[in-house]
């Protein structure tokens, strides 16, 4: 997939669910629930026991239904070898000069992150498809989105940190372009006590707020 069109399929959903499981099996349970409420984009975090082959498995089950992206990315090296399985961006919870040039040089989008002003236009300027805000509520939410872009109005910005049913609004209206979502959304503890049904029903109120705040009827 080329780029352009992976950051059009990122923006459409408007949603990135952070998958961090606590093992191959549950990962699977979580993204077959995502997919059942109709999210389509995929972080798989290398914090998830094999990541890499969770990724390729995906990858085979799902094929092109399903965009996947590797999260947590620190070095080269598993820039490559999530990019060999399968995933389309990468995203970082930091900025890493190495990490971006890697994702670059094999054609796919690089997501760093980063949190002060002079952080986040130092990736921007780098040469990021999109910054991601991380830990975006520590610095105040939605409000501190709007006071980034106020100066630098040019920024595609991904807060990840905070963002839950009840602030996703607010970070679509303060210019996010997407939205990474942790365990309001990917809740391990759903798939635990046999409740998947739960998962997806978050799904579907995520993607309700992102059509009603982008598209209101």
């Amino acid at each position: 997939m080329q780029p352009e069109e992976t950051k059009a399929a990122i923006e459409k959903i408007g949603i990135m669910p952070v998958l961090r499981a606590r093992s191959a099996r549950e990962g699977h349970a979580l993204v077959e629930a995502l997919v059942a409420g109709g999210i389509t984009v995929m972080e798989v975090t290398m914090t998830v026991p094999g990541a890499v082959e969770l990724l390729r498995d995906l990858g085979k089950e799902y094929g092109e239904t399903l965009l996947l992206g590797s999260g947590t990315v620190t070095d080269a090296e598993q820039v490559g070898a999530t990019i060999d399985a399968g995933a389309e961006f990468v995203v970082s919870p930091s900025f890493h000069p190495k990490v971006m040039a890697k994702t670059k040089e094999l054609g796919k989008v690089s997501i760093p992150g980063a949190l002060t002003p002079t952080e986040v236009i130092t990736a921007w300027r780098a040469g990021a498809d999109y910054v991601k805000i991380f830990p975006c509520s520590a610095m105040g939410g939605a409000s501190y989105l709007k006071a980034l872009l106020a100066p630098f109005p040019e920024l595609r910005l991904i807060p990840t940190g905070g963002v839950t049913l009840a602030t996703a609004g607010d970070f679509l209206k303060a210019g996010a372009c997407a939205l990474g979502v942790g365990t309001d959304l990917v809740n391990p503890r759903a798939i635990e006590e046999g409740k998947p049904e739960t998962v997806t029903a978050t799904a579907r109120k995520y993607l309700e707020i992102v059509q009603q705040t982008r598209w209101p009827t």
